[in-house]
């Protein structure tokens, strides 16, 4: 694994350095610890909003195509993200043109000037994302999801936004947005690929000192509550219905989740995992099917998410129900035990062989949780977890009370889709 080391500058603001000799790029990214998680109901979506807008012109460059066409004349990629709890602005270009790719994120992310024309004609856009997020139940059904367990609190609103705060927000609104919360404290830099340390360290340190100094305003911790099986349905005319039928779990800094990635593993190993095997191998009543484990730094999930044949929806939540069952009473084999710590090598090695992937893992961590775990760190945790974990776990979770169920289909009745979420 590359070599990386973490600094800080007085100001408060984090460098996270990961080189390699062998890359021939370089990409330079900079994270904040804000988004959806950090809004009301009256500012959701200004996350998204702002990260959109940070590229339509700085002081010194002007327009979205002053920006564009530097990175664009290098054969650069470039791009933006926003999420509960990150925002995150990137470049990546040949090692050669390091200097350029610093210079334009650094430009972005503290010299962006939100020109009225631009955020007028950005509500369109963003509101067009909506409607294709909304227009896609695979997708949507994650909203409905994240309402039924969270309610009315930050983590149940969408990262992008509604339609009414899009269409209201001013350029006064994002310029204290961004005050507020692109603060040093807050703010990580990440470089990975091929460059020098020590150079670059003083680059960034010149290129960032003007940014506001101080932490971004904290966000709520998300609260759960839940003492019954939960469901929530929309009706629409679909071809298929599209579920994801699932339970609470733990949040990033509860040391049973490599327990229940194990167990995910072996749910869902890939095409030869149970799920594949039964749900779409065996009965063929579903596309795709998959479970998901999703952990932020105040709670998680565990899922399984799919997209079933109408007439068998009911008979293929019985089934994936009566494979949970099985974790609980049933121990797991010490086969499968190994399959699946093997598995999570595999997919861990694959998914990290790219320094900037592994840089970004990295980054996420100690942007989150001001704590990296390595790779191998991960994996020998992984190593450790017992076949008693992995049923404590299972016990733990898979009870009738935890359960929740969103589905997107044509159905007017939810109460019998009520009656089935039991053990």
């Amino acid at each position: 694994m590359s070599r990386f080391k973490l600094c800080t500058f007085p100001n408060g603001l984090r460098l996270l350095l990961v080189p390699s000799h062998e890359a021939t790029s370089f990409q330079i990214s900079v994270l904040v610890n804000t988004g959806s998680d950090f809004e009301n109901q009256s500012n959701n979506g200004i996350s998204h909003f702002l990260e959109h807008l940070c590229f339509k012109g700085t002081k010194k460059r002007p327009t979205n195509f002053d920006l564009t066409k530097e990175l664009d004349e290098v054969g650069g990629s470039y791009n933006a993200f926003t999420s509960e709890e990150a925002t995150g602005y990137f470049a990546k270009v040949a090692a050669a043109d390091q200097v350029l790719a610093l210079d334009l994120v650094s430009d972005i992310y503290l010299n962006s000037q939100f020109p009225l024309l631009e955020i007028e004609k950005e509500r369109g856009v963003i509101i067009e994302e909506i409607n294709l997020f909304h227009d896609l139940p695979q997708n949507h059904v994650w909203d409905l999801w994240n309402k039924l367990l969270y309610g009315n609190q930050p983590a149940a609103r969408p990262i992008l936004g509604t339609k009414e705060n899009v269409k209201k927000f001013q350029r006064e609104d994002l310029i204290r947005y961004r005050n507020s919360q692109y603060r040093a404290a807050s703010t990580l830099i990440v470089a990975s690929g091929k460059f020098q340390p020590l150079c670059l360290k003083r680059e960034v340190k010149d290129a960032f000192s003007g940014i506001l100094r101080g932490k971004a305003s904290k966000k709520n911790k998300t609260k759960e509550r839940q003492n019954k099986p939960q469901v929530i349905l929309e009706k629409r005319k679909t071809e298929q219905t599209h579920l994801i039928l699932g339970v609470r779990s733990f949040s990033l800094f509860d040391k049973r989740r490599y327990a229940l990635d194990v167990l995910d593993a072996i749910l869902d190993g890939g095409m030869s995992g149970i799920l594949f095997q039964t749900v779409r191998d065996k009965l063929g009543a579903a596309y795709y099917v998959q479970s998901v484990t999703s952990f932020n730094t105040d709670r998680g999930f565990w899922v399984v998410k799919a997209g079933i044949t109408n007439e068998r929806v009911e008979e293929i939540i019985k089934v994936i129900l009566k494979e949970w069952q099985k974790f609980k009473f049933q121990p797991i084999s010490l086969l499968d035990l190994k399959k699946a710590k093997h598995y999570l090598k595999g997919k861990v090695s694959l998914s990290l062989e790219n320094v900037h992937d592994l840089a970004s893992d990295l980054a996420y961590q100690e942007l989150l949780k001001k704590q990296i775990e390595t790779p191998q760190e991960y994996l020998a945790k992984i190593n450790q977890v017992s076949v008693r974990d992995v049923q404590l776990v299972a016990q733990s979770l898979l009870q009738p009370q935890r359960l929740n169920l969103a589905l997107i289909g044509p159905f007017s009745n939810k109460n019998i889709f009520n009656k089935i979420l039991s053990f």
